[in-house]
């Protein structure tokens, strides 16, 4: 699979069609708009995503996961993207499950190439209901995914989205982000810091 060098993929760890839905579209959009991304979105709302059970199938033959699910479209996707951005809403202060399996399942693509993700770079966002209701935490369950396997994390930097981007819904869904200023100014940071690297 041919990666393809200005293609952000912003994966999206919601089941509803709300708060993190909307920030993701909205990260794609400025990197589009200001730095000329070519951008894919995907989500994991209405996909059939059967958990990993760790039969060690991948590990055995090679040829990817045992499952045959939307993870087969998303394999192909995030071979194809050389920059990655997560975003999950904070279910019981971390991130969602779907987004958790989502991490997991990628355990066949690398267990087919080692190096699938070597080349790639990685951003994170999170939407709490609450203003801190475990967004830094699912920020760093995201990023440590990205470590263990090899893609290059960056954030915002000092000074207001020091992991990544971090956004309060106030429970109100797309509403809380539209009016979140503070959290829409930590997705512009994150873009303009991987737009350094294209």
């Amino acid at each position: 699979m041919v990666e393809k060098k200005n293609l952000l993929l912003g994966i999206c760890g919601s089941p509803r069609k709300q708060g993190t839905e909307y920030a993701i579209q909205y990260a794609l959009k400025y990197a589009a708009d200001k730095y000329g991304f070519d951008t894919e979105f995907w989500t994991v709302r209405n996909k059939q995503i059967n958990f990993c059970i760790h039969c060690d199938y991948c590990i055995r033959e090679k040829k990817g996961c045992v499952n045959k699910d939307d993870m087969e479209d998303l394999y192909i996707k995030l071979e194809q993207a050389k920059y990655l951005l997560f975003g999950t809403p904070i279910f019981q202060g971390n991130v969602s499950g779907q987004l958790k399996t989502v991490m997991d399942r990628c355990r066949a693509l690398i267990a087919k190439d080692s190096n699938v993700f070597k080349s790639k770079i990685g951003i994170a966002l999170a939407v709490g209901g609450d203003r801190n209701g475990g967004q830094e935490i699912a920020i760093r369950t995201i990023l440590d995914f990205f470590l263990q396997n090899h893609v290059l994390t960056v954030s915002g930097g000092a000074f207001g989205a020091n992991l990544g981007a971090s956004l309060w819904s106030k429970d109100l869904g797309k509403e809380g982000i539209e009016n979140d200023e503070e959290g829409l100014r930590t997705i512009r940071k994150i873009i303009k810091r991987i737009a350094d690297f294209k």
